[in-house]
């Protein structure tokens, strides 16, 4: 029996009372259960806005997806890029081992370092080394070589400065494999080699050939231990079929000779440094027991190139982990297990995967802002847009509860019919990031959605059901001027409030860049405080516009009146859009600042480098610059003026009162007070005033020679006022000698920026010269300034700031941050935009049924487009100018926390490293947003105007409307 013939025994109409059973064809009676599906019946009443939800929420689960996906990505890319960016001789995995201990007996040495010996250890270390970056062998080589060059003495050898070159001796294993050979044949040997054996063949490369003038045949003397000579002579000259490949990079001498500085004396001298060849010669495998007897401390190497292809970021702790170990742990006695019992082990890797992790440690929290910012502005727009869709159906639920239905009931429905549509809109999202954004964990994308999702389904059906708790009144309002926060409300505000204090003090005290990263509710600050600002400026609203309509209402029209009127009567909860664009401001702010800071920072790091736009020195700034090449730099375009400055190094300060014999010196700087002045103000570097520093008796007649007994005032480091005190101290230079006293303390200086300096008036110094100019200008002609540096002789060189500042380039993971964050910006904005709509929406049939109204009065579409207008421009000026002052408010109050030297000085020179880079405020990031939100909320306003206005009365009003 079917449910439909089966009558309610609690109906009054059941068998058990007497009725009767109707005819199936007769009308439905009171006991038939309704079988019409809810959702069904739902989805095709309001399609329209069942694919306007669909839409939001997969643009949504999309963008939640995308954003863990494209960071991974980019972080991935950043650590391959530096691993395979960087020098082979820092990223290779090297073990080495000395020679076979000299007790061993002979026969046992010499096995020990032929090549089936080393093929064996290099197998075996292979297998102990770290998965995740050695997974071929292609580049991996080992052999046997001199540790220290030997001088050779053979006469045909260039000498460019009449000092022996030093030569190394390597055998390398699969030479043929990846050298061609050009003349001659590849090296054997003939015969088994022995520390007794009297002469090797070798090989050479094209580049060692040229320099050396080496040939086939040619031959070097290298000296034994025994006093005896070992022949090598070369057969054969190879080239390298891929010459950045780690197997010739890791040891670049391989394939390149160097000319090399004889060790600079210390302090240095005038004369030029003496120059010397080093090279090296590829001896075959077998070859390597005639090294024994060699005087350059031989050892055996195994050198395993990385390969980076299928490292990830989440690997990059345990890779370092491994490399400790085998540096000095449990992995190195493993390796010395095979090699050797004096083996070591070395990379430079662990140093790359630290600067990894420093860069990634000063990105990932500040996009972590931006992202926290883009989603609460996303979530907010979630919110407004089921607050929307409740609030459509609110007499719809108001029925249905006032005829017996349960919250329960209600709620589940509401559920239910959601969920259709958000759950398949959130797993297509997902599944549109992942195959976009490919090569990253699944798990990550999966939250967002999942979180989207959950907020949607959740959001609709409490918000529409929990109003409905108690009997509503027809008609109640709830104006923004009559409202009074509830005690929740209140309690609620002040939680978000000590949360937002403490997420900012945190930031403040603990930064971006401490140990662990930011949490989740430190990256939330800028977010916590735009929500406490909304709060405030909703609570402080109502007392403009009461006096605003005080003034207006002495005043004759009534649009002035109507207008403030009606953005008065506006919902009290209109929290959510002036939210929504309060995030999206603070997030615009804050990410315009941090690309601004980041770009400061470079340019102040330039400067620090330089010094100046242009610096033209001689070697160690101690040649001086001739007449002649002073007086073109200053007549060069671009140059606006050119200070001299004579540097003296090596100045010893007085010894230390304590007497415990420590001495310490500094750099002398003779500048012209008024030109080095203007320097240090333009430069930002240590300004201060010319007169402080101008030299008793600095009238006198030129020539003359200053006083001895003259105390000249200097401008010193914080190091060397330590060191002189504040009484008059007697120096002895090289410029003469000087008695001083500290005028003044700066802590960084134009001419030398990471020295302790003295800066003096030039016109004390007894021996005057200029080896420095500090050129500043808006563009100085670098080709000038290069051509009058040639043209002066050798050894002057030429250093622009906008070179240094152009050598900061952004990695892989830079560009990504910069990507990823200007998408979040770019996503914040659109939802803002879509707040400022769905703001409209929602009053938009009050608004379309006023405008009919007063026009059945006699209002003009003009009157009634200015009257849309001014009724939204409370609200829009609110965001706008609130937008403003928290953004500001929120840099200032983050700023001591937000650590932009690792993001802005990683990838470029080190040879200035900036103390601090401080985030400051934007003015175009503060004020262009907040302009877009007038200009939006007034064209979105007149459009909705003129739409109204091509309507008629009749079609808008309707006896019963309640609007």
């Amino acid at each position: 029996m079917t449910p439909r013939s089966v009558r309610d025994d609690n109906s009054s109409g059941s068998a058990q009372d007497g009725g009767t059973v109707r005819d199936r064809g007769s009308v439905r009676d009171r006991s038939t259960p309704a079988n019409a599906p809810w959702v069904r019946t739902r989805l095709r009443t309001a399609p329209g806005t069942a694919w306007a939800l669909g839409l939001l929420v997969l643009l949504t689960s999309f963008l939640a997806a995308a954003f863990p996906r494209a960071v991974e990505r980019h972080e991935n890319d950043g650590l391959r890029h530096d691993i395979t960016a960087a020098d082979p001789r820092r990223s290779v995995l090297e073990l080495s081992a000395p020679e076979p201990e000299l007790q061993l007996p002979t026969a046992e040495r010499e096995a020990a370092v032929r090549d089936a010996a080393l093929a064996s250890v290099h197998r075996k270390a292979r297998s102990l080394l770290p998965g995740p970056v050695v997974s071929g062998t292609v580049d991996s080589s080992y052999g046997f070589r001199t540790g220290k060059p030997i001088v050779a003495q053979d006469r045909w050898l260039p000498r460019p400065d009449l000092v022996d070159p030093q030569l190394t001796y390597s055998t390398l294993s699969a030479l043929p494999d990846h050298a061609t050979l050009r003349a001659g044949k590849w090296p054997a040997v003939h015969g088994q080699v022995s520390e007794d054996t009297t002469e090797v063949e070798a090989a050479v490369t094209e580049e060692t050939a040229k320099t050396l003038k080496a040939t086939t045949g040619s031959v070097i003397s290298v000296p034994a231990h025994s006093g005896k000579r070992l022949t090598v002579r070369i057969t054969g000259i190879v080239a390298p079929t891929d010459p950045r490949s780690a197997y010739w990079s890791a040891q670049p001498l391989l394939r390149t000779p160097a000319l090399v500085p004889e060790p600079v004396p210390s302090p240095p001298t005038l004369s030029p440094p003496r120059h010397y060849w080093t090279a090296a010669v590829l001896l075959p495998p077998d070859a390597a027991p005639a090294l024994l007897a060699t005087t350059g401390r031989p050892e055996a190497f195994w050198r395993f190139p990385p390969d980076p292809s299928h490292l990830t970021a989440p690997d990059v702790a345990g890779l370092r982990s491994s490399i400790a170990s085998l540096e000095g742990g449990p992995g190195l006695v493993r390796l010395r297990g095979v090699a050797g019992v004096n083996a070591t082990f070395t990379t430079g890797l662990d140093d790359i995967l630290t600067g990894y992790g420093s860069l990634r440690a000063a990105i990932g929290p500040v996009v972590t802002v931006a992202a926290v910012g883009a989603g609460a502005v996303a979530a907010v727009v979630l919110l407004m847009t089921v607050g929307l869709i409740g609030g459509r159906r609110r007499a719809e639920l108001a029925l249905l509860r006032a005829r017996g239905g349960s919250l329960r009931g209600i709620g589940g429905r509401l559920f239910a019919e959601t969920a259709v549509i958000a759950l398949p809109a959130a797993v297509l999202g997902l599944l549109i990031a992942v195959p976009l954004l490919d090569r990253a964990r699944l798990w990550p994308s999966v939250v967002g959605p999942a979180a989207v999702a959950a907020l949607v389904c959740l959001a609709l059906p409490l918000g529409a059901v929990l109003p409905h708790r108690r009997p509503q009144l027809p008609g109640a309002r709830d104006d923004l001027m009559d409202a009074r926060p509830s005690r929740r409300r209140t309690v609620a505000e002040l939680t978000v409030l000590v949360l937002a204090v403490g997420a900012v003090a945190g930031l403040r005290r603990r930064g971006t860049g401490g140990e662990g990263g930011s949490d989740l509710l430190v990256s939330a600050a800028p977010v916590l405080v735009g929500l406490i600002a909304a709060l405030v400026l909703v609570r402080l609203l109502p007392l403009p516009l009461r006096l605003a309509s005080r003034a207006v209402a002495r005043r004759r029209g009534a649009i002035g009146f109507l207008s403030l009127a009606r953005a008065g009567r506006s919902s009290a909860g209109g929290t959510l859009p002036l939210l929504a664009l309060l995030l999206a401001l603070t997030t615009a702010a804050f990410g315009g600042s941090v690309l601004a800071g980041v770009a400061d920072a470079r340019d102040r790091a330039a400067v620090h480098t330089v010094g100046a736009d242009a610096r033209i020195s001689g070697l160690y700034d101690a040649v001086p610059l001739p007449d002649r090449l002073i007086r073109q730099v200053r007549e060069a375009d671009g140059v606006r003026e050119a200070a001299a400055v004579q540097v003296v190094y090596g100045v010893p300060l007085p010894a230390d009162p304590a007497g415990n014999n420590r001495m310490k010196s500094a750099v002398l700087l003779g500048v012209d007070p008024a030109a080095y002045a203007r320097l240090a103000r333009t430069t930002g570097l240590g300004a201060f005033p010319a007169d402080r520093l101008r030299a008793p008796g600095r009238t006198a007649a030129k020539g003359a020679a200053p006083s001895k007994d003259a105390v000249v005032p200097v401008i010193v480091s914080p190091s060397v006022a330590t060191e002189l005190g504040d009484r008059p101290r007697e120096l002895s230079t090289a410029a003469g000698d000087l008695t001083v006293r500290v005028a003044g303390i700066v802590p960084r200086t134009a001419a030398v920026p990471d020295s302790d300096f003295l800066v003096i008036d030039a016109a004390a110094l007894t021996r005057q010269q200029t080896t420095t100019l500090l050129v500043t200008g808006d563009s100085p002609d670098a080709k000038a300034l290069r051509a009058a540096a040639r043209d002066a002789g050798q050894g002057f060189s030429v250093r622009l700031r906008s070179e240094e500042r152009a050598a900061f380039v952004d990695t892989p993971m830079q560009l990504g941050a910069r990507g990823i964050y200007a998408a979040a910006i770019a996503a914040g904005a659109g939802y803002a935009l879509l707040a400022v709509l769905l703001s409209l929406l929602r009053t938009s049939p009050e608004r379309t049924a006023l405008l009919a109204r007063l026009r059945t009065m006699g209002l003009t579409s003009r009157q009634g487009r200015r009257l849309l207008g001014l009724e939204a421009l409370p609200q829009a000026l609110l965001a706008a100018v609130g937008g403003v002052l928290v953004g500001w408010t929120a840099i200032a109050l983050l700023a001591p926390g937000i650590d932009l030297v690792g993001l802005s000085l990683s990838a470029g020179p080190t040879a200035t490293e900036l103390d601090t880079a401080v985030l400051r405020a934007d003015p175009w990031s503060l004020t262009l947003p907040a302009l877009g939100v007038v200009v939006l909320t007034a064209a979105v306003t007149a459009v909705q105007a003129r739409w109204a206005g091509r309507r008629g009365p009749n079609t808008e009003l309707r006896a019963g409307d309640p609007r």
